[in-house]
């Protein structure tokens, strides 16, 4: 079993949307804004790791990092 895992929020400029990227396995979040993500992350992290990790009721760490991304066109 792991002892920890990362959740991170990528912002979708196109869905105006965060979406997650995680060694969660199952876990898939889309949220409008960064408090609501984190909230889904405190909801359906558990429920991933009972269901595909077997780890209910054990304390597991999450590193949660959130990143933007910009392409610029110099010409």
């Amino acid at each position: 079993m792991k002892s920890s895992y990362y959740v991170k929020a990528l912002w979708d400029p196109e869905a105006a949307v965060w979406t997650s990227e995680s060694d969660i396995p199952g876990l898939v979040i889309e949220a409008n804004t960064l408090t609501e993500f984190e909230v889904l992350i405190w909801e359906l992290a558990p429920e991933m790791l009972a269901a595909n990790e077997n780890i209910s009721g054990e304390r597991v760490s999450v590193d949660f990092s959130a990143a933007t991304r910009r392409e610029l066109a110099i010409a």
